[in-house]
């Protein structure tokens, strides 16, 4: 039988949306996300506007529903009198049985602190498979690489690239790439730069990385490491 609902955890930055984008494709279903920011926003408060938003995407067939930050909605509950982010996370818990119940469907939830997710949330039964998605190895990052590269940056190392850009996310890298792509433009259009000039270098490339701070600091890593370890279900 296939996945009904997954969560995906990791570092900010990683590629959780494009992830669930992706799988979306794949399938060749609609991709729906819903955003737990937005969900109050009829006035009706969060818990009614996650069940009208659900009664709505039930008449989509063959559908992949992302929901990004869900710590959001699905918070870890206290002891304490209930209120209403206790409220969402109770009626969170009801809608997911329901909507796996039917076919054509796939939730896919995701979170950057799955250490704050409701122990409820988590439980088998509810989520198929809870993947995580961390930062990228080195054959990821040749290929994230390879998308970010114009064709005028022929003759580029793109093997140094690599290894200078490891521990960053995929975000990171785009930023370095855009930047030397930047770098290398301002330096064609001033006035003594000769015309044949070429698109970014290998330094241009590296001196972007050397400016670049990571997303994930070493103890983020750290503590995702060790969630794999604990709450991961492959």
């Amino acid at each position: 039988m296939p996945p009904r609902a997954v969560i995906l955890f990791g570092p900010p930055g990683t590629g959780k949306t494009t992830f669930a984008k992706a799988v979306a494709a794949r399938l060749g279903w609609s991709f729906v996300e819903v955003f737990p920011s937005r969900l109050a926003g009829d006035g009706g408060g969060l818990a009614s506007g996650l069940r009208d938003t659900f009664g709505r995407i039930a008449e989509i067939n063959r559908v992949v529903v992302f929901i990004d930050e869900v710590e959001e909605i699905a918070s870890r509950r206290t002891g304490e009198p209930a209120h209403a982010g206790q409220g969402v996370t109770i009626e969170l818990l009801k809608l997911i049985p329901e909507f796996r119940s039917s076919p054509g469907r796939l939730l896919i939830c995701a979170t950057n602190f799955i250490r704050a997710l409701d122990t409820a949330f988590l439980r088998h039964g509810r989520f198929d498979y809870v993947i995580p998605i961390g930062l990228p190895d080195r054959e990821a990052r040749a290929a994230i690489w390879s998308r970010y590269l114009p064709p005028a940056a022929r003759g580029v190392d793109v093997e140094r690239l690599v290894v200078a850009s490891d521990g960053l996310t995929p975000a990171d890298i785009e930023y370095a790439a855009r930047r030397a792509a930047q770098d290398a433009l301002e330096r064609a259009l001033r006035d003594d730069a000769p015309e044949d000039s070429d698109g970014p270098s290998t330094a241009d490339y590296l001196n972007a990385l050397s400016a670049t701070r990571a997303t994930v600091a070493s103890d983020v890593v750290a503590d995702f490491l060790d969630d794999i370890d604990q709450l991961a279900r492959l």
